[in-house]
């Protein structure tokens, strides 16, 4: 990060945080809000605003055992620049008042050592409680480490329109740093920043943003040419683009979400992709009569269920803080209801595959287990193997685990069914 702060700049990230800091709304829906009503905003100052933000949220149990909680979002922003970032008194004094430059000094100088998992994680005590549970201390504090850093920029290629190689090759005639990601055969790590929005491969719909580790979900689905596959849970449309790619715009997709908003943002999205084999449409629930007519007729169904998004923390590191643990029980019998809806539009021999980008076993293992228990017609099979049988070499089991410490990826769960009966 640059040293030159400005006054201009300090104060926009403090005004910014305090809304943030309310968590009546998405972190980056705030920052978007923000950037949209002040266009005149640099590249500078919109960087040095969401890092100034994000790295806040990142570390924000651990700067408030040292400031207090009471503080105003200025002073986290300042302690953030002093206790995390290393900025020394001399950098910021020409933006602090007398009152403030006294108090930076007693922020350096406080000594403190997080005593609580909580406090060494930067997480809320529950959620640190569950992870502990389940990888034990030293793991959850590598773990805790990893997404507590920035996640890189991964880029999708849309097989209709253009090849990774090719791309790469493009990327490098430009000078932009890229990098074939590790396990997707579509993906691509950009190692250096670059204009995306304006780059004529993205306007063209040869790319889209996607984390290497969403664009597995699609190849544990594994649709085929012809075939009738759902995306239960669509959202704004990430994964069915790649579904609709992999089926190469045949066949019926259909694209169902209970957020009509949600749905009208994918479709230019699915224009640029060149896609005409997706149906999106608005349901009002999971058990919507629109769903029931095509019951036992799909040959693949994805349920990325709504969730605590725990696996994205890198990007959102507002949900620790957002999420609560009331919340995410309530999620879990959302989740386990969404499951046994979709599993109905699944014909024998069809595939189902339940996901999320959460690490939390209440939301993963148990709501799989519970669903296996209750419904004999389908059996489990090994998400490596489907996997490999794309030529993708990943072992996590029979069922998907990845995240940021082990893989460099978001942190996502899944498990493919099929229907025997």
């Amino acid at each position: 990060m640059t040293t030159n702060i400005t006054s201009a700049q300090l104060d926009a990230a403090s005004d910014v945080l305090e809304d943030v800091l309310r968590f009546q709304s998405p972190a980056d829906s705030v920052l978007s809000g923000f950037f949209r009503a002040n266009k005149k905003a640099g590249a500078r100052d919109r960087a040095f605003i969401a890092e100034a933000v994000y790295g806040v949220l990142r570390n924000l149990r651990q700067l408030q055992a040292v400031v207090g909680e009471s503080v105003r979002a200025r002073k986290l922003v300042l302690a953030w620049l002093i206790r995390v970032e290393g900025y020394s008194q001399r950098h910021l004094n020409p933006l602090l008042s007398k009152n403030e430059s006294d108090w930076i000094i007693e922020v350096k100088s406080t000594a403190w050592t997080a005593t609580t998992l909580g406090e060494r994680t930067n997480m809320p005590d529950w959620l640190a409680t569950r992870l502990e549970a389940q990888f034990g201390e030293e793991k959850l504090l590598a773990l805790s480490a990893a997404f507590n850093r920035p996640g890189p920029l991964d880029l999708r290629v849309n097989p209709l329109k253009a090849e990774r190689d090719v791309v790469l090759a493009q990327f490098a005639a430009e000078g932009i740093v890229a990098t074939a990601c590790t396990y997707s055969p579509l993906g691509i790590r950009l190692e250096s920043k670059i204009s995306l929005q304006k780059h004529p491969l993205f306007l063209d719909g040869s790319l889209e943003v996607q984390d290497e580790g969403s664009q597995l979900l699609g190849f544990l689905v594994a649709p085929k040419r012809g075939e009738m596959v759902t995306d239960f849970c669509a959202g704004a449309g990430g994964k069915t683009l790649l579904l609709g790619g992999l089926m190469r715009s045949t066949g019926r997709l259909y694209a169902f979400d209970v957020s009509e908003k949600r749905l009208q943002k994918a479709k230019p999205r699915l224009a640029r992709a060149g896609l005409s084999n997706v149906h999106p449409a608005a349901i009002d629930h999971e058990n919507d009569s629109r769903i029931k007519r095509l019951a036992g007729k799909m040959d693949r169904v994805l349920v990325d269920a709504p969730c605590s998004g725990f696996g994205t923390l890198r990007r959102n590191p507002d949900l620790k803080w957002r999420q609560t643990e009331p919340g995410v029980i309530e999620l879990t019998e959302k989740q386990a209801s969404i499951l046994t809806a979709a599993s109905k539009l699944v014909k024998k021999g069809g595939r189902l595959v339940y996901a999320t980008c959460s690490l939390l076993d209440v939301e993963n293992d148990v709501v799989v287990d519970a669903f296996l228990a209750a419904h004999p017609e389908f059996k489990q099979i090994s998400a490596t193997e489907v996997l490999a049988q794309q030529k993708i070499v990943l072992d996590t089991g029979e069922r998907l685990r990845l995240d940021p410490l082990t893989h460099g990826t978001d942190g996502f769960f899944a498990a493919v069914f099929e229907r025997v009966a």
